[in-house]
């Protein structure tokens, strides 16, 4: 893998094209992998963590009883439903626009995700005993919002340019209402779900230099205003989204500091925060590592 910004190729059209150097790409792979490890570092090996993790799944039991029992069932078909609905997106861009490396590349990266997942959660001990009543499996990373989020990953991944900020977006949107369904219904506690979406974020990262270097004729960009889905907003929204969250899920905990030895349905509120801030956080750094460089790139 070349890691020089000065290396160049002819492009389609005989004019020389600046590569995309690897390195931006390998440090959002490597924070990625810091934050799944700081995840289970926090969540699974200090008592704070446990205490906070487990009362927000226990305490999703309130959120289920208010939506409702078939909400919740419907809520349940979500991950498996994003395969489906992101099979038909790249098998159509594929046949339309003749991207078969992109897609190859795609759902490589959708399967190592997966498989990562459950070889994590294979691997990993017990979670050990630190005076918190939980169960002692360990169920990190979430398998459920992996697979819905490397479905979104996929289609991030095969679109052009001009598509990829809404594409982040819907896709990021989905997988974290996927992975709050997941919550909701208590397959996973929260640094579950945090965690898939780092194991996703981090073979997204490593796959899409990947796209770039090799469909360079289809990975240009025409400009922010060139079509409705390639709106700055799209990436906006997603950092404003992430950056409420992080704070009313601070907020909220602030609040309840003094009384760890009672849970309170806040705690619930508080890992909702959080698969929505690294979520849409995760979001917002994908548009831009994928959209920086063909900027760049197109404008010079």
């Amino acid at each position: 893998m070349n890691t020089h910004a000065a290396s160049h190729r002819s492009g389609p059209s005989g004019r020389v094209v600046e590569r995309i150097s690897a390195w931006p790409f390998l440090v959002a792979a490597l924070i990625s992998l810091a934050g799944l490890v700081l995840s289970y570092r926090f969540f699974v090996e200090t008592a704070t963590g446990q205490f906070i993790d487990e009362s927000a799944l226990v305490e999703a039991v309130v959120a289920r009883q208010r939506i409702g029992t078939q909400t919740a069932q419907v809520l349940d078909y979500l991950p498996a439903t994003s395969v489906v609905l992101a099979t038909l997106v790249v098998l159509f861009v594929t046949l339309a626009r003749r991207r078969w490396k992109a897609a190859g590349i795609a759902i490589a990266a959708m399967a190592a995700a997966n498989l990562s997942t459950q070889l994590i959660k294979a691997l990993l001990p017990d979670r050990p005993e630190l005076g918190v009543n939980t169960l002692a499996l360990n169920s990190l990373p979430s398998g459920h919002s992996t697979l819905a989020a490397s479905a979104a990953a996929a289609v991030f991944l095969v679109v052009s340019p001009r598509w990829r900020p809404a594409a982040a977006f819907v896709g990021g949107s989905y997988a974290i209402v996927a992975g709050m369904s997941t919550l909701i219904n208590q397959w996973h506690r929260p640094a579950d779900v945090v965690a898939a979406f780092f194991v996703v974020a981090f073979w997204t990262a490593l796959a899409a230099h990947v796209v770039m270097r090799s469909g360079s004729r289809w990975n240009v960009w025409l400009g922010s205003g060139e079509h409705w889905a390639s709106r700055r907003w799209w990436t906006a929204l997603a950092a404003l989204l992430a950056v409420l969250a992080l704070a009313s899920g601070a907020l909220i905990y602030s609040s309840v500091m003094g009384a760890e030895d009672t849970s309170t349905t806040s705690f619930f509120l508080v890992g909702v925060c959080l698969i929505i801030a690294v979520g849409y956080g995760l979001t917002f750094a994908s548009t831009l590592l994928v959209t920086l460089p063909v900027r760049r790139r197109s404008f010079r």
